[in-house]
Formats: structure tokens, sequence, C-alpha cells
């Protein structure tokens, strides 16, 4: 993750904020908001182990009942005011029954693709400083679910935003930084990280410390993560699997979403 010390930052959905602590400490004072997505008495019920005392004594502000979806908590930032907003492995939480699945006419996979994008926008038309850099920031995995989200191409149709590119995620910069499973009190096995970035502005200049993967490139199926295909029977071959017939699925979905958005 590329960062600059001198950013004003907004963190989201930092579930223990143990990122935001160690964020903390490495940004000039004053630079840092963090939010969470509970209040404040489901956040020390969750977690035994959290960040919120230790940020309030550094004179961290935290905003709790921070919805991404919710665009009137955007709008409660009061002002555009962020050089840069940071979304750590976001998921959306498990649904509390049955019934409330079955109540969902959108896919899990358009779901989590809705929460990405609302962010990545929302994050431009309430807290980013037009003045500053303005970067949306999204730290995920290269595995399933978080690898079906098509997160490079068509995530931010139609918004104008420009994909800047990737990073690698080192856990190791972030002393005390502990992943959790949404929803539940246990640290997540730190796996390898990719840090995606989005902005309004083209950002020549910072493209060049940010590298894009190999299956953006030709002969690959990007919208998979596949290839580089040897053959036209190799190619012909990935686009008849399981796993394009999937993806396609996945694309479908959220395309007819984005139709009536």
């Amino acid at each position: 993750m590329l960062i600059d010390a001198n950013w004003r930052i907004l963190t989201v959905g930092d579930g223990d904020l143990s990122f935001s602590l160690s964020l903390s400490r490495q940004l000039k004072p004053g630079h840092l908001c963090a939010s969470i997505y509970d209040d404040e008495a489901t956040l020390r019920s969750k977690y035994q182990l959290h960040a919120l005392d230790s940020l309030r004594d550094s004179n961290v502000p935290v905003l709790s009942e921070f919805d991404v979806n919710n665009p009137n908590c955007w709008e409660a930032l009061q002002g555009k005011r962020f050089d840069a907003v940071i979304f750590q492995f976001p998921l959306i939480p498990a649904f509390t029954s049955k019934q409330a699945f079955d109540a969902q006419p959108l896919s899990t996979n358009t779901l989590n693709r809705r929460l990405l994008r609302n962010f990545i926008d929302f994050s431009h038309r309430f807290a980013l400083d037009p003045a500053g850099p303005m970067l949306a920031l999204i730290t995920s995995k290269d595995v399933k679910p978080y690898c079906e989200w098509n997160l490079e191409d068509s995530l931010c149709n139609g918004l104008g935003y420009h994909y800047l590119g990737q990073s690698e995620f080192n856990i190791d910069v972030f002393e005390g930084y502990r992943i959790r499973n949404v929803d539940r009190d246990k640290h997540v096995k730190d796996t390898s990280g990719i840090t995606y970035y989005w902005s309004a502005k083209p950002h020549a200049v910072l493209r060049e410390s940010l590298y894009l993967p190999p299956y953006l490139t030709q002969n690959h199926c990007a919208m998979c993560r596949a290839g580089p295909f040897l053959s036209e029977q190799d190619k012909h071959a990935h686009l008849g699997s399981k796993k394009h017939a999937m993806m396609l699925r996945h694309e479908k979905d959220w395309l007819a979403y984005l139709s009536t958005y």
C-alpha cells in the first residue's frame, strides 16, 4: 500500500479499528479520521481487543454507525476534506436468516460489487477534497469471493473514475493490525493482500508506482483472471469452462443491476 504521511485519510468499515490505529502512527497528527459500521456498544461486545480507546487517547476522531451504502452517513462528514479514503478487505455481512437471504433479490456477488461501487462513488461525492489527490483505496484478496468482483473493469461503469492500478499490501508494515472475520471476534490468517486505487484524476505520476497484473493484458480473460492462453484451443477451452460461465452469470447480474442504477 502506497500512502503519503501528509494525506488526510478517512478509513471506513475498520471492524476493530486496529488498522486505523496502526495507520495513525504513520500519518501527521490530525490527519486521520476512522469509522466503523457498528455502534460503540456493539464494537465493545464483539471484539475483546479493539483500538477505540487508544484512538481516542490519541485524539483521532472515530465515527460509529457509518454505513458505506448510506449517503446520509457520508453527508454527515460535513465537507470534502480528505485526500484518501481507505476500505480494508470489504465484504458484506452474512444474512441474519435464510428468510432474509431469500428476500434479497440481488445475488451476494452483486451486493458486494454494489458496496464497493458505492464506496468509490460516495468517497468522491462527499469526502474527497477536489484540491487534493482524490484517492479511493480498496484492499482485497486474490481468492474467492474477492476475486470474483471484476474490480478493474465494470465496477465503476458510467461513473467516470479512473482505475489507476494496484500495489501489494504488506501487513507487516502495519504493526498491530488484525484482519477480522466479518461479524466475528476472530483474527483471520494473514493472507496476501492487494490495494486497488481509483481517482477522478488521471494521476500519471502515481500510476508509475502502481502496477497492472498480467491478466489485464492481451491473450488473457481479465474477468476470470485467466491466461495467458497458449493457443486458440486453450482460449476456447477456457471460454467453455464452468469458471467462465459462472463469471459470465455474475457479470450479467451486475450489468442488469447497473441498468437500473
